[in-house]
Protein backbone atom coordinates (compact mmCIF):
# COMPACT_ATOMS: atom_id res chain seq x y z
CA UNK A 1 0.00 0.00 0.00
CA UNK A 2 1.61 3.46 -1.01
CA UNK A 3 0.49 6.56 0.96
CA UNK A 4 0.95 10.34 -0.57
CA UNK A 5 1.16 13.39 1.87
CA UNK A 6 1.65 17.10 1.60
CA UNK A 7 0.66 17.25 -2.17
CA UNK A 8 -2.67 17.26 -4.19
CA UNK A 9 -3.60 15.34 -7.58
CA UNK A 10 -3.36 19.04 -9.04
CA UNK A 11 -0.01 19.38 -7.79
CA UNK A 12 0.56 16.19 -10.15
CA UNK A 13 -0.72 17.68 -13.08
CA UNK A 14 1.53 20.54 -13.07
CA UNK A 15 4.28 18.37 -13.28
CA UNK A 16 2.98 16.31 -16.34
CA UNK A 17 1.25 13.54 -17.47
CA UNK A 18 3.50 10.83 -17.19
CA UNK A 19 4.06 11.43 -13.23
CA UNK A 20 0.16 11.01 -12.72
CA UNK A 21 0.56 7.43 -14.75
CA UNK A 22 3.06 6.41 -13.07
CA UNK A 23 1.74 7.45 -9.32
CA UNK A 24 -1.60 5.54 -10.27
CA UNK A 25 0.11 2.64 -11.73
CA UNK A 26 1.56 2.13 -8.64
CA UNK A 27 -1.90 2.44 -6.79
CA UNK A 28 -3.26 -0.02 -8.95
CA UNK A 29 -0.35 -2.24 -8.60
CA UNK A 30 -1.02 -2.06 -4.60
CA UNK A 31 -4.72 -3.01 -4.65
CA UNK A 32 -5.03 -5.55 -6.83
CA UNK A 33 -2.28 -7.68 -4.22
CA UNK A 34 -4.41 -8.29 -1.25
CA UNK A 35 -1.62 -10.19 1.32
CA UNK A 36 -3.14 -13.45 2.69
CA UNK A 37 -4.74 -13.89 5.90
CA UNK A 38 -2.51 -15.13 8.77
CA UNK A 39 -2.90 -17.53 11.47
CA UNK A 40 -1.06 -17.09 14.93
CA UNK A 41 -1.83 -20.80 16.27
CA UNK A 42 1.41 -23.31 17.09
CA UNK A 43 1.38 -26.52 17.03
CA UNK A 44 2.66 -29.26 14.25
CA UNK A 45 3.38 -28.26 10.40
CA UNK A 46 4.64 -30.41 7.70
CA UNK A 47 7.01 -28.06 5.43
CA UNK A 48 10.13 -28.79 3.30
CA UNK A 49 13.16 -26.46 2.23
CA UNK A 50 11.16 -25.52 -1.14
CA UNK A 51 8.42 -24.34 0.84
CA UNK A 52 10.24 -21.47 2.62
CA UNK A 53 9.44 -18.75 -0.24
CA UNK A 54 5.94 -19.28 -0.07
CA UNK A 55 5.60 -18.94 3.76
CA UNK A 56 8.20 -15.55 3.63
CA UNK A 57 5.81 -13.75 1.16
CA UNK A 58 3.04 -14.72 3.70
CA UNK A 59 4.51 -13.37 6.66
CA UNK A 60 5.63 -10.41 4.79
CA UNK A 61 4.28 -6.92 4.65
CA UNK A 62 5.49 -3.67 2.52
CA UNK A 63 4.17 -0.44 2.14
CA UNK A 64 6.07 3.19 1.41
CA UNK A 65 4.97 7.17 2.64
CA UNK A 66 5.56 9.12 -0.44
CA UNK A 67 5.64 13.21 -0.09
CA UNK A 68 3.40 13.51 -3.29
CA UNK A 69 4.45 17.30 -4.24
CA UNK A 70 8.27 16.24 -4.32
CA UNK A 71 7.40 12.63 -4.77
CA UNK A 72 10.47 12.06 -2.58
CA UNK A 73 10.45 8.49 -0.34
CA UNK A 74 9.76 9.27 3.02
CA UNK A 75 10.10 6.00 4.24
CA UNK A 76 10.10 2.45 2.44
CA UNK A 77 9.73 -0.49 5.10
CA UNK A 78 9.47 -4.49 4.33
CA UNK A 79 8.62 -6.63 7.28
CA UNK A 80 8.82 -10.05 7.98
CA UNK A 81 6.84 -11.42 11.03
CA UNK A 82 8.59 -14.28 12.56
CA UNK A 83 5.85 -16.09 13.78
CA UNK A 84 5.93 -19.87 14.82
CA UNK A 85 4.69 -20.75 11.50
CA UNK A 86 7.51 -18.93 9.85
CA UNK A 87 10.33 -20.00 12.57
CA UNK A 88 9.34 -23.53 11.42
CA UNK A 89 9.79 -23.35 8.17
CA UNK A 90 12.44 -21.39 8.42
CA UNK A 91 14.59 -23.75 10.51
CA UNK A 92 13.25 -26.41 7.54
CA UNK A 93 14.60 -24.08 4.73
CA UNK A 94 18.66 -23.45 7.05
CA UNK A 95 18.47 -27.32 7.98
CA UNK A 96 18.89 -28.32 4.81
CA UNK A 97 20.97 -25.40 3.22
CA UNK A 98 23.48 -26.27 6.13
CA UNK A 99 22.98 -29.94 6.11
CA UNK A 100 22.12 -30.20 9.79
CA UNK A 101 22.01 -33.64 11.21
CA UNK A 102 18.23 -35.01 12.27
CA UNK A 103 19.82 -33.81 16.35
CA UNK A 104 20.72 -30.62 15.55
CA UNK A 105 17.41 -29.82 13.65
CA UNK A 106 15.82 -30.82 15.94
CA UNK A 107 17.18 -28.79 18.68
CA UNK A 108 17.39 -25.73 16.87
CA UNK A 109 13.32 -26.18 15.65
CA UNK A 110 12.90 -26.57 19.49
CA UNK A 111 14.79 -23.43 20.87
CA UNK A 112 13.44 -21.40 18.32
CA UNK A 113 10.07 -22.14 18.82
CA UNK A 114 10.28 -21.37 22.61
CA UNK A 115 11.87 -17.85 21.57
CA UNK A 116 8.61 -17.27 19.18
CA UNK A 117 6.24 -18.00 22.10
CA UNK A 118 8.16 -15.71 24.49
CA UNK A 119 8.53 -12.44 22.27
CA UNK A 120 7.34 -11.54 18.93
CA UNK A 121 9.86 -10.57 16.61
CA UNK A 122 10.13 -8.67 13.08
CA UNK A 123 12.59 -8.71 10.36
CA UNK A 124 12.67 -5.12 9.15
CA UNK A 125 14.33 -3.66 6.57
CA UNK A 126 13.90 0.37 6.01
CA UNK A 127 15.23 2.78 3.51
CA UNK A 128 14.54 6.74 4.02
CA UNK A 129 15.73 9.86 1.14
CA UNK A 130 17.61 10.78 5.00
CA UNK A 131 20.03 7.84 6.32
CA UNK A 132 20.01 9.37 9.25
CA UNK A 133 16.65 10.59 10.01
CA UNK A 134 15.61 6.11 9.11
CA UNK A 135 18.26 5.20 12.36
CA UNK A 136 15.61 3.81 14.61
CA UNK A 137 17.92 3.33 17.54
CA UNK A 138 19.20 7.05 17.19
CA UNK A 139 17.18 9.59 20.51
CA UNK A 140 16.29 11.65 17.63
CA UNK A 141 15.57 9.18 14.76
CA UNK A 142 12.41 10.29 12.59
CA UNK A 143 10.31 7.25 13.60
CA UNK A 144 9.02 5.74 15.90
CA UNK A 145 7.70 1.86 15.56
CA UNK A 146 4.85 0.27 17.47
CA UNK A 147 3.55 -2.80 17.84
CA UNK A 148 -0.79 -2.31 17.10
CA UNK A 149 -3.88 -4.05 16.70
CA UNK A 150 -7.65 -3.05 16.24
CA UNK A 151 -8.49 -3.74 19.45
CA UNK A 152 -6.46 -0.56 20.70
CA UNK A 153 -2.88 -2.34 21.47
CA UNK A 154 -0.09 -0.10 21.19
CA UNK A 155 2.95 -1.04 22.52
CA UNK A 156 6.40 -0.10 22.48
CA UNK A 157 9.76 -2.32 21.46
CA UNK A 158 11.57 -4.11 24.56
CA UNK A 159 14.56 -3.98 21.93
CA UNK A 160 15.35 -2.99 18.65
CA UNK A 161 18.72 -4.96 17.18
CA UNK A 162 20.84 -3.08 14.31
CA UNK A 163 22.14 -5.78 12.03
CA UNK A 164 25.27 -3.72 10.76
CA UNK A 165 26.31 -5.91 8.06
CA UNK A 166 24.23 -8.17 6.95
CA UNK A 167 25.65 -11.73 5.61
CA UNK A 168 24.75 -14.34 3.77
CA UNK A 169 21.71 -15.85 5.69
CA UNK A 170 20.12 -12.21 5.69
CA UNK A 171 20.63 -11.71 2.39
CA UNK A 172 19.12 -15.04 1.43
CA UNK A 173 16.66 -15.93 3.68
CA UNK A 174 14.96 -11.93 3.31
CA UNK A 175 15.95 -11.08 -0.09
CA UNK A 176 14.59 -7.62 0.16
CA UNK A 177 17.77 -6.90 2.61
CA UNK A 178 19.90 -4.61 0.69
CA UNK A 179 22.65 -2.05 1.10
CA UNK A 180 20.69 0.33 1.18
CA UNK A 181 18.88 -0.12 3.68
CA UNK A 182 18.67 0.36 7.74
CA UNK A 183 18.06 -3.57 8.70
CA UNK A 184 16.63 -4.54 12.58
CA UNK A 185 15.10 -7.20 14.28
CA UNK A 186 12.35 -5.50 16.59
CA UNK A 187 10.99 -7.50 19.82
CA UNK A 188 8.08 -7.00 21.33
CA UNK A 189 6.34 -8.75 24.91
CA UNK A 190 4.06 -11.21 24.15
CA UNK A 191 2.32 -9.83 27.34
CA UNK A 192 1.97 -6.76 29.20
CA UNK A 193 3.09 -6.03 32.67
CA UNK A 194 -0.19 -6.06 33.82
CA UNK A 195 -0.02 -9.61 31.90
CA UNK A 196 -2.73 -8.58 29.02
CA UNK A 197 -1.43 -9.99 25.28
CA UNK A 198 -0.21 -7.32 23.18
CA UNK A 199 -2.05 -8.80 20.41
CA UNK A 200 -5.60 -9.53 21.58
CA UNK A 201 -7.27 -12.63 21.26
CA UNK A 202 -10.42 -10.59 19.97
CA UNK A 203 -8.17 -8.72 16.91
CA UNK A 204 -8.74 -9.15 13.57
CA UNK A 205 -5.85 -7.85 12.79
CA UNK A 206 -2.20 -6.69 13.76
CA UNK A 207 0.87 -4.34 12.87
CA UNK A 208 3.44 -2.33 12.92
CA UNK A 209 3.06 1.55 13.30
CA UNK A 210 5.80 3.92 12.04
CA UNK A 211 5.53 7.38 12.98
CA UNK A 212 7.35 10.82 12.85
CA UNK A 213 6.46 14.42 11.80
CA UNK A 214 6.82 13.38 8.39
CA UNK A 215 3.60 11.15 8.23
CA UNK A 216 2.99 7.80 9.71
CA UNK A 217 2.39 4.05 7.61
CA UNK A 218 1.27 0.87 8.94
CA UNK A 219 2.04 -2.51 7.91
CA UNK A 220 -0.88 -4.79 8.65
CA UNK A 221 -1.77 -8.75 9.18
CA UNK A 222 -5.10 -9.80 8.53
CA UNK A 223 -6.09 -12.68 10.84
CA UNK A 224 -8.19 -15.31 9.75
CA UNK A 225 -11.21 -14.82 11.75
CA UNK A 226 -12.41 -18.99 12.36
CA UNK A 227 -9.48 -19.84 13.86
CA UNK A 228 -9.38 -17.62 16.17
Amino acid sequence: MFRFIRGTIPTMLKRGRPVLLWTVGLVMMASACAPPQVRLEPGPREYVAADYQAVLQKWTRSDQLIALSELDDLLTVTATFESYDFRWAYVVRYAQDYRLTVDQRRRLLERTLADAQERHQFFVALYGTNWRWVDLNKPDSGWIVRLIDDVGNETAPEEIVTIRKPGPIERTYFPYTSPWRRVYRIRFPIVTAEGHPTISNQARWFGLRFAGAQGNQELRWELEQSTR
